[in-house]
């Protein structure tokens, strides 16, 4: 039987999974695929952390390079996160013919142009399924099932963390402060939750998910990213009133001008596929011109989903198909030619719902009707609420597809209006 040695570099929440599923699985990797998969090392800086794996202690190390420099080490595994020192460490083991395994998703959307390109001058792999998704297979689903489809879309939700924040403001009717709160006590998000609310990490998973749909390099800086921590529990439950969820979407579409990619909070309804997709998992929505609308759903993340993730991507390299597969990507750092340009946020078209905070006095739906006729933003449906606490009157409205540089010059216009009682809140809607 063929044997195949792994390292693992960081023992936390991923590379614990990993090594466990490695040294512990039932039955045996070998048995499901006829190759010995042994790990070799791990490599872990806090002594603290350091726990018998497989019954063994010795297996641990404290230096990485015990790990990128070990000659008998075919696979790495780099799960300690950030930019540096992981890019050095795979750039390091990539320049010793190694095939590396990730589930770095900042790095490979800030610098993997320069990873891939090594991996391909080195005759080796990159495999990083665990960086999107957690133990959600839509990268290799992607590359392999749906080689015979032109992706046209993709809509989802990326991050488990703010998923979990949304799902308790909706359906316990709570303000973000306190669903965050919650959220950190039972340990599904940081101490500083920051990369997670504000967007940034979903942003990385969709570059990733963008440059494997489109065979094009897509650049973070070009993502137009907001997150949930300015959404209003009372918008939320108005849209809940009106038939709709609100979810933190990753959207990339083509168009016939370019791509269209956005990260921020917008309104689904009841019938989308994505509505019911609640707590901490990731759902995944692809659009082929083949298939149609296929949904990835699971958990996004945790020590067992994500391990499982990254030992996907053990095996396909112990079995050389990875390599195979990985050669099939050379637009992750050459591009097939002139990658599509991204549309300019302002110049994206949809719907979207506002809440009007104003004066309770004649004629303010008229001029408020007014702008928005002039930016050629048409009212789909107007609703006017009760009286709410500390002054004004909430009128929430439903618009029809509109320019979003002309619906926001709107806002902007109506919001300088004297009786209006806060600015004007928004959500975008994805149907």
């Amino acid at each position: 039987m063929k044997t195949v040695n792994v390292g693992i570099i960081g023992f936390g929440t991923v590379g614990g999974g990993a090594a466990a599923i490695l040294a512990e699985s039932d039955p045996p990797l070998s048995d499901k695929i006829g190759i010995d998969i042994r790990l070799k090392r791990i490599a872990e800086k806090n002594k603290g952390l350091w726990r018998p794996v497989g019954g063994r202690l010795d297996i641990f190390a404290e230096r990485a390079e015990d790990v990128t420099d070990d000659p008998e080490i075919d696979i790495v595994v780099e799960v300690i996160g950030g930019i540096e020192p992981a890019r050095s460490l795979i750039l390091r083991a990539l320049d010793r013919g190694k095939a590396v395994v990730t589930a770095n998703k900042a790095l490979l959307a800030a610098r993997g142009a320069e990873l891939f390109r090594k991996a391909m001058e080195k005759g080796t792999s990159i495999g990083f399924e665990a960086s999107v998704a957690g133990g959600v297979p839509v990268i290799g689903a992607m590359r392999d099932g749906l080689i015979a489809n032109r992706i046209e879309a993709i809509v989802a939700i990326l991050n488990g963390t703010s998923n979990y924040v949304l799902t308790r403001m909706v359906e316990g009717g709570i303000p973000f402060s306190e669903a965050l709160a919650e959220a950190q006590a039972q340990g599904y998000a940081e101490r500083n939750p920051a990369n997670d609310i504000e967007g940034a990490d979903t942003a990385h998973k969709l570059v990733l998910l963008a440059c494997l749909a489109f065979h094009s390099l897509v650049d973070l800086k070009d993502v137009p990213t907001e997150g949930i921590s300015k959404l209003a529990a009372e918008d939320i439950r108005y849209a809940g009133e009106m038939g709709y969820g609100v979810k933190l979407l990753a959207i990339a579409r083509r168009r016939p001008n370019g791509l269209e990619l956005r990260v921020h909070p917008a309104l689904v309804p009841k019938g989308h596929p994505l509505y019911s997709v609640r707590d901490v998992f990731n759902g995944v929505l692809v659009f082929g011109d083949a298939t149609g609308p296929v949904l990835f759903c699971g958990r996004g993340a945790g020590r067992m989903p994500t391990g499982s993730a990254v030992v996907a991507d053990i095996v396909d390299a112990a079995r050389g198909t990875a390599r195979q597969a990985f050669s099939k990507m050379a637009f992750l750092h050459t591009g097939p030619g002139a990658a599509p340009p991204v549309i300019p946020l302002d110049d994206i078209r949809t719907r979207y719902f506002v809440r009007f905070t104003v004066q309770d006095k004649p004629g303010v739906l008229g001029a408020i009707a007014r702008v928005l006729g002039e930016k050629d933003v048409s009212i789909a449906s107007v609703i006017q609420k009760e009286p709410v606490a500390g002054g004004g009157v909430p009128i929430v409205m439903m618009t029809h597809s509109a320019i979003e540089k002309n619906f926001r010059t709107a806002m902007e216009e109506i919001g300088r209006f004297p009786f209006c009682v806060r600015p004007p809140a928004f959500l975008r809607v994805e149907e």
